[in-house]
């Protein structure tokens, strides 16, 4: 049975202060019946993980680099992430795509370092707004997930998320029928590629615009697993909100 997946990318947000969200989060969610991931700033990771001690919310990473260690000034390996209490990390977000222009090879290092490490790797595909208008959106995806996958993915170390880049932060949302079109293709797609002990039981998640008030029905598409949520992850009542959401599902 595939796991569900409630998972909060803070992004560059987040200081010490921030941590009291995650009390409240515990608070709220004490036995959840999905699993719940925060990936705060790696500032924070490892005040985080030590927070939550043996509680029921996972810690993960923001990004890795490929190599175990080396001359990479300002990066993070992903044995480092795991000695700062990680258990999982995010890789080949659109935002790291653009803004660091990494290309789906770069990713899939990344993913099978983290994956070598014990992270679990939480691998990002989704396509622009000119290439939904396009009609290339599962051109594109199929053509990240290729690239971007390790040879190496099993159910238990891995984890998709689509994040259409059009719907990330804008308050757009796709259509229910958009979202389950490309998370049935993606499904089809880990299938074929891995066989259907493993392609049907990595969870997918579906990340833009997530809120508490349009989570229950996204959760009721087929093939959404959880979610992949930014800034209402940010503050515990509302992601906290999403999770009530998943776990009813």
């Amino acid at each position: 049975m595939r796991k569900k997946l409630a998972a909060g990318n803070w992004k560059m947000n987040g200081t010490t202060a921030s941590l009291a969200e995650v009390d409240a989060l515990l608070a709220a969610h004490p036995a959840p019946k999905c699993e719940i991931l925060l990936c705060p700033p790696a500032t924070l990771v490892s005040a985080m993980a030590a927070r939550i001690g043996e509680g029921p919310i996972h810690t993960g990473g923001q990004d890795c680099h490929a190599e175990p260690s080396g001359a990479h000034t300002g990066d993070i390996a992903a044995g480092m992430l795991v000695d700062a209490g990680a258990s999982h990390v995010i890789v080949g977000h659109s935002e790291r795509r653009q803004d660091h222009h990494e290309t789906d090879a770069d990713i899939r290092a990344k993913a099978s370092a983290a994956t070598d490490a014990g992270l679990v790797a939480v691998i990002c595909c989704g396509e622009s707004d000119d290439q939904r208008v396009a009609g290339q959106t599962l051109d594109v995806i199929g053509t990240q997930l290729a690239g971007s996958i390790p040879d190496t993915a099993t159910a238990t170390n891995t984890v998709v998320a689509y994040e259409p880049i059009w719907a990330i932060g804008t308050g757009k949302v796709p259509t229910l029928e958009q979202i389950g079109e490309v998370h049935d293709f993606i499904r089809k797609i880990l299938i074929e590629r891995f066989g259907a002990e493993t392609g049907d039981n990595i969870s997918i998640l579906y990340g833009g615009s997530v809120k508490p008030g349009n989570a229950a029905e996204i959760f009721d598409v087929a093939n959404v697993d959880g979610a992949l949520v930014g800034g209402a992850s940010l503050k515990a009542a509302d992601f906290s909100g999403i999770i009530s959401a998943l776990e009813t599902a």
